[in-house]
């Protein structure tokens, strides 16, 4: 249930985007890079792929990692195509170029891991250490946020909904993992509860100073967007 409410928390601002018709200084890096994680831990989750046995003690299937990631997946890819419609051409570039590379990755590590991994144990801690590793970008995805809240002593375009999901969900990730002692679930969620706690702690620092009042700006700035698209084209 917190991951799902971690896989809303950006609606809000995709309402905003899709009002302003701009996406203005929201960045699209924590969404294209939340696609390549629940993709990524949707397959770690897999029955089909993987088969499970306690007594190896190296994977144990968990349906709450298949749906929550798939379901995450398809808001993702929901939320990326929004930023899409509405970006400028670079950032269109920027987020086409993003995608295709995670597709290819993905189809290459799922492929590797079929014909080149014969054992479960090999199959986990390969797929599990992709996970750790793209759970990490997702968490850190923010930094880029964080420079430009850091840079305009604002926080207008760092969501407090999405940085507070992201802590819950960290939290309860990180005792979910405990519980069933699997490391490929504690470190990355160990780390993006350090993560969730230092976006909030931004958050606090530059409330007082973010200009609240800036929503025609923002409508501006999307109107000048639109007429820069039709020019080009």
């Amino acid at each position: 249930m917190i991951s799902f409410g971690l896989f809303c928390a950006p609606i809000p601002t995709m309402v905003k985007i899709w009002k302003m018709k701009s996406v203005s200084e929201f960045k699209p890096d924590p969404y294209v890079a939340t696609v390549l994680n629940c993709m990524m831990w949707t397959f770690y989750g897999l029955p089909f792929y993987f088969y499970y046995f306690e007594s190896d003690g190296c994977h144990t299937n968990s349906l709450l990692v298949i749906t929550i990631n798939g379901t995450g997946l398809f808001m993702e890819l929901v939320y990326v195509t929004i930023f899409f419609i509405f970006a400028t051409s670079p950032i269109r570039r920027k987020i086409t170029i993003a995608m295709m590379i995670e597709v290819i990755f993905m189809a290459v590590a799922i492929f590797c891991t079929l014909y080149f991994l014969p054992t479960t144990k090999q199959r986990s801690m390969l797929i599990g250490i992709l996970c750790i590793v793209f759970n990490v970008i997702m968490y850190a995805s923010p930094l880029t946020v964080m420079k430009l809240v850091i840079k305009t002593k604002s926080v207008r375009y760092m969501p407090l909904f999405l940085s507070l999901a992201s802590l819950m969900n960290g939290i309860v990730w990180v005792i979910y993992a405990c519980l069933k002692f699997d490391p490929y679930i504690l470190i990355p969620n160990g780390l993006g509860s350090i993560s969730g706690i230092v976006q909030l702690i931004l958050y606090a620092t530059y409330y007082k100073t973010t200009n609240w009042n800036g929503e025609d700006d923002d409508k501006e700035k999307g109107y000048s967007n639109a007429e820069i698209e039709l020019g080009r084209a």
